[in-house]
This record gives structure tokens, C-alpha cells and sequence, in this order.
């Protein structure tokens, strides 16, 4: 069973930056792949970012160049770094995580078995 717990949300404003953090509990923290998925008001949950154990990452077109997702194992913590923030980046954010398995970066709900609770992300133009 793994827990997870996202934090650093907020309210900022277009241009601005957020990094948003998830402390899992586990002893094989390490071996998940790990995810961040979003869900704005009325749409379903998207993927945003993922990386694997060994620390490859694979992020949806929207954010490339702007989110950087990545995880200190020592410290049982996945992190997302959001920079040049949009108001259609406004969402509660979520993260995820998925016992590793195969070569493919998992971008779907369904590929993770474990959910936070969600932090909330505002951006205002």
C-alpha cells in the first residue's frame, strides 16, 4: 500500500511559478513510476508528467518546456516545478503512482494504482 500527500498549491498569477510536491509512504518508493495528472472543472482527468525509477520522464505537449517533473528517492518525494504558468493550467493536480513495469511511459488513469488526495492550482490572468 502506498500513501501519497501533494502540497504547493496556490493562487498565482500568469507568468508565475509553482512547485508542487508529493511525499509517498512506502519502503519501495523508489521502484514506482510516478505521475502527475490534472483535472480542470468539468473535464476529465488528463496526464500531465510521469518518470520512471530509473529517472526518464515523459510530459503531455502542453507542458513541455515549462513543467519539469522529478523525485528524490531518499527522500520518498516526486516534485513538479511549473514555470511560465497559464490560466488554462488552472486545476486541481494530482499525483500518482504505479508499481513499474515495462518500457513504456504510463500516461493513462487506469495505469496508476495509487492516488493523493489533490492540491489545487489557480492561475488568474
Amino acid at each position: 500500500q502506498v500513501q501519497l500527500v501533494e502540497s504547493g498549491g496556490g493562487l498565482v498569477q500568469a507568468g508565475g511559478s509553482l512547485r508542487l510536491s508529493c511525499a509517498a509512504s512506502g519502503r519501495t518508493f523508489s521502484t514506482y513510476v510516478m505521475g502527475w495528472f490534472r483535472q480542470a472543472p468539468g473535464k476529465e482527468r488528463e496526464f500531465v508528467a510521469t518518470i520512471k525509477w530509473s529517472g526518464g520522464t515523459y510530459y503531455t505537449d502542453s507542458v513541455k518546456g515549462r513543467f519539469t517533473i522529478s523525485r528524490d528517492n531518499a527522500k520518498n518525494t516526486v516534485y513538479l516545478q511549473m514555470n511560465s504558468l497559464k490560466p488554462e493550467d488552472t486545476a486541481v493536480y494530482y499525483c500518482a503512482a504505479a508499481p513499474s513495469g515495462g518500457n513504456t511511459y504510463y500516461t493513462q488513469v487506469w495505469n496508476y494504482a495509487y492516488w493523493g488526495q489533490g492540491t489545487q492550482v489557480t492561475v488568474s490572468s
